[in-house]
C-alpha cells in the first residue's frame, strides 16, 4: 500500500473535502480541542513548515529519530490519540485563538496546497519530535496530521 500524502490531487481534494464538512459545533471524539481550536492549530503548524510562523519557544534540537520517525510517518497505524503539542502551536497555550471559522478554515486549505507546491528547499529542515524531515516526508505528515485531526472530529 503506498501512504497517501498531499502530493496527490485525490488525497489533497479529499482532505478538502472533509475540512469542508467541518462545522463550529462538530463535537470532538476525544481531545480538548474544538473545532475551531483544531484549525488554529493545523493552520499554526503549517505556517511553521512553511516558514511563515515561527512558534515561540525553544528551538526544536533537530536530533534524527530514525524509528520514531518511521513509526509517525510510515507504519500503517492511526496517530495515538491525546499526544500534547508543542506550545507554539496549541491554541489554549501559545497559538492562533480562534476568530472568523470560515477564514480560518480557508487558511489550512490554502496552507496544504501552498505545501504541496512548496520547493524542498523553502520547507523546515526539521520537525520538532522527530528531526531531519524531506519534502516528501513533510507531504506524508501534513496527509496524517489533518487526517488525524479530522479523525478526531468522525470525519
Amino acid at each position: 500500500m503506498i501512504p497517501r500524502t498531499i502530493s496527490g490531487d485525490g488525497p489533497r481534494a479529499d482532505l478538502v473535502s472533509r475540512l469542508e464538512r467541518l462545522a463550529p459545533g462538530s463535537a470532538g471524539r476525544w481531545g480538548s480541542l474544538t473545532a475551531a481550536e483544531m484549525l488554529c492549530h493545523l493552520g499554526d503548524s503549517f505556517e511553521s513548515v512553511l516558514g511563515v510562523r515561527v512558534p515561540p519557544g525553544p528551538t526544536p534540537s533537530g536530533r534524527a529519530r530514525p524509528v520514531f520517525k518511521w513509526l509517525i510517518l510510515y507504519a500503517p497505524v492511526p496517530w495515538p490519540k491525546g499526544v500534547k503539542t508543542r506550545p507554539g502551536v496549541d491554541p489554549h497555550l501559545d497559538g492562533t485563538r480562534p476568530g472568523d471559522f470560515q477564514r480560518d478554515r480557508a487558511r489550512v486549505i490554502t496552507c496544504i496546497d501552498r505545501l504541496a507546491a512548496a520547493p524542498a528547499a523553502s520547507l523546515a529542515r526539521i520537525h520538532f519530535m522527530v528531526g531531519p524531515m524531506s519534502r516528501k516526508d513533510w507531504h506524508r505528515w501534513a496527509y496524517k496530521h489533518v487526517d488525524h485531526h479530522l479523525r478526531q472530529f468522525g470525519l
